[in-house]
C-alpha cells in the first residue's frame, strides 16, 4: 500500500504582520525581542542587499542530505520561508540555483539554511532572499529522512512552524508567532525613540541622556560636566 506525504496544516504569522514587520530592521525587532532570537552569525545573507520576512516552513535534515529539503520545496505555500536545521555542516552544500529557482516559481518568500549554499555567483546576483552557513561546490546526499513542520533549533535558536522568520545584512531573528504583534508595537516605539536620539545628535546633544544613570548604577564615577 502507497503512503504519501499531506499538505501539513499550521498557523501561520498574518500577511499583515509580515507587512509590518519588513518596516524593521532585524537588530529592532532583537532589541525588543529581549534581545533574543537571532540565529547565530555563522547564518548570513548571500549578498548585503538581501532581506527576507514571512512565516518558517521548518525543515530538519541529517547533515549533508537534503531529501526533506525537497519536500518542504513541494508543500510549502506562498510566502514562506524555509527554514533548515542543516547543523551547521559546510561540508557539502543542501542547495543551489535549480532549487532557488523552484522556490521562486513557486513564490516563496526566502531560504534560511544553517548548512552551506552553491552556485554562489548566480544565486548572490538574484533577487531571491538566501541565508546560508558557508559555501561548498560539493552536492549533497538525497536519502535520509528527516522532519517538515516540526519544532526545530537552527543556529541556536527555537523554531516553530509559522514563527516570523526575517532577515537582513545583520543576520536572521526568529519572532515566536504569538509574540509577533507585542513585539512590532514595541519595534515602532523604539524606532521612534531612536529618530528622537538622531535629532538630539544632529544637535550637538552627544551624550546619551541615560549614561549618567546607567555609571552610577554600575558604581563608577561619573562623567565630567559638558
Amino acid at each position: 500500500m502507497t503512503t504519501q506525504f499531506t499538505r501539513p496544516a499550521f498557523e501561520r504569522v498574518s500577511p499583515e504582520l509580515v507587512e509590518r514587520a519588513k518596516k524593521f530592521q532585524s537588530a529592532i525587532l532583537c532589541d525588543v525581542f529581549g534581545r533574543r532570537g537571532t540565529l547565530n552569525a555563522r547564518v548570513q545573507a548571500l549578498n548585503p542587499a538581501m532581506q527576507v520576512a514571512g512565516p518558517a516552513f521548518t525543515v530538519e535534515v541529517r547533515p549533508g542530505d537534503n531529501l526533506m529539503f525537497h519536500v518542504a520545496l513541494a508543500l510549502a505555500q506562498p510566502g514562506d520561508v524555509i527554514i533548515v536545521d542543516g547543523k551547521g555542516d559546510d561540508t557539502c552544500a543542501l542547495f543551489g540555483e535549480l532549487m532557488v529557482s523552484q522556490a521562486e516559481a513557486a513564490g516563496l518568500a526566502g531560504f534560511v539554511v544553517d548548512a552551506a549554499s552553491r552556485d554562489t555567483d548566480t544565486l548572490a546576483d538574484g533577487k531571491f532572499p538566501i541565508f546560508a552557513a558557508g559555501r561548498n561546490p560539493c552536492g549533497p546526499t538525497k536519502g535520509l529522512g528527516g522532519t517538515f513542520c516540526k519544532p526545530i533549533s537552527v543556529a541556536g535558536v527555537p523554531v516553530q512552524p509559522g514563527d516570523l522568520v526575517l532577515g537582513d545584512a545583520d543576520g536572521v531573528v526568529v519572532i515566536p508567532r504569538a509574540d509577533v504583534e507585542r513585539v512590532l508595537q514595541a519595534a515602532e516605539k523604539k524606532q521612534a525613540d531612536e529618530k528622537v536620539r538622531l535629532e538630539e545628535i544632529a544637535r550637538g546633544e552627544l551624550v546619551s541622556p541615560w549614561l549618567h544613570d546607567a555609571l552610577l548604577a554600575a558604581g563608577l564615577p561619573a562623567l565630567p560636566a559638558a
